[in-house]
């Protein structure tokens, strides 16, 4: 099976959008472009890397959206789009990929069936691209604003993105563009046709639209909300009681303790909450439903196991996570100290950044079994989007 890497670009300014930040920052029903495009290529099951290529000064920025995200560290882009994908694609050579998808974080909703289309185009031909057939009336124009030529739509074709490469030969194709101070490609496919590369095409789709303009943002915001406008809540409640052990884990980090929690699995009350508070907005029954405790598989089991598990369900419905929120209750041990590497440990099993979980404890005034030290409780809410039925 071929290798296949995919490579956003995301290193341009992107002043046309407006707005104080470039347009890749910009939200689309909570998530940024560039959120959306990553997502895209990182949940797909045949791209096996993602190398988001980006500017400097945004780094930080960077690193705090994709936080808990399966991709690789970004990289800094050039001065043109064509000098950002050449280093993506340097960034990969170590990687050795058969195949790359190139990909612009302006085009925030590329389809899991165009990414798959994309691989399967690139395995047959070595060069394919997305593209869209042209049904208006096409004319070219002079300067002076006069017709010139009405074209014949037959041969047009709107281009988009991800377009399909061989690495190799698109990666030394870049290579000898840049060598030859060749650096107004305005798509790879024009570069690949200069490399004298064969580019073929492939269906494209109309809902792969790319941002440009505060219109385009405000069409895109109304496709996304109508797309996943399903918008749906659970909760999570779950206890475990303590018992002898030098650790508690909670949200999937290892917190020392005088007492360990009792459990069929690893007892981490917190992700068992988050589990059923996602199940519960699924209307898909609760963890027990789908791990009882009589099943011996789960003794001692990783509890992020339980929580992959019910993402998965929500995007095997074409849907996505928008917030994770969790409290933990007990005396001890204290949480505080833990609570961003728990938000990190939890986004990252997750798939979603670290700014959609939120990590709360308290105490019950030394109320109840939580408070005579004997236990700990948690609760979770998990809101999750959907597409219309």
């Amino acid at each position: 099976m071929a290798r296949v890497a995919a490579v956003v670009v995301a290193a341009g300014q992107g002043v046309r959008a407006g707005g104080a930040l470039p347009k890749q920052f910009r939200r689309i029903a909570g998530e940024t472009l560039l959120e959306h495009a990553l997502s895209a290529f990182a949940e797909a099951p045949k791209v096996a890397f993602v190398q988001p290529v980006i500017r400097p000064e945004d780094l930080a920025l960077v690193r705090t959206l994709t936080s808990g995200m399966n991709i690789l560290a970004p990289v800094s882009g050039g001065p043109t789009r064509q000098a950002s994908v050449r280093a993506g694609l340097e960034a990969l050579l170590p990687r050795s990929p058969d195949i790359v998808l190139i990909h612009d974080a302006a085009r925030p909703f590329a389809s899991a069936n165009l990414i798959a289309r994309a691989i399967e185009a690139a395995e047959k031909t070595g060069a394919a691209i997305p593209a869209l057939p042209v049904t208006d009336t096409v004319k070219r124009v002079d300067q002076a604003g006069t017709v010139e030529a009405t074209l014949d739509r037959n041969s047009i074709r709107l281009v988009q993105t991800p377009q399909a490469f061989a690495f190799p030969a698109l990666l030394e194709a870049h290579q000898r563009a840049a060598a030859q101070g060749r650096n107004d490609f305005t798509d790879d496919a024009a570069l690949a046709e200069w490399a004298g590369m064969k580019v073929s095409v492939f269906a494209g789709e109309p809902g792969n639209i790319k941002l440009t303009t505060p219109e385009d943002f405000a069409r895109a915001e109304a496709i996304q909300s109508a797309a996943l406008g399903d918008v749906r809540t659970g909760s999570g409640l779950d206890v475990h009681a303590f018992g002898p052990g030098d650790h508690v884990t909670l949200g999937g980090i290892r917190i020392p303790h005088s007492h360990s929690l009792t459990g069929h699995s690893d007892a981490d009350v917190a992700l068992h909450a988050l589990t059923d508070a996602i199940l519960g907005a699924l209307a898909d029954g609760d963890i027990g439903a789908h791990f009882p405790p009589s099943d011996p598989q789960w003794r001692g089991a990783s509890s992020d196991r339980f929580l992959a598990f019910a993402v998965e369900r929500v995007r095997a419905r074409g849907g996505r996570i928008a917030h994770l929120d969790l409290t933990i209750v007990c005396e001890a041990p204290r949480i505080g100290e833990h609570r961003d590497t728990m938000r990190a440990s939890i986004a990252r099993f997750a798939g979603i950044g670290i700014e959609r979980v939120g990590v709360k404890a308290t105490t019950s005034e030394k109320l109840g079994f939580t408070g005579r030290g004997e236990g700990i409780a948690a609760y979770a809410t998990a809101t999750v989007r959907l597409p219309w039925d």
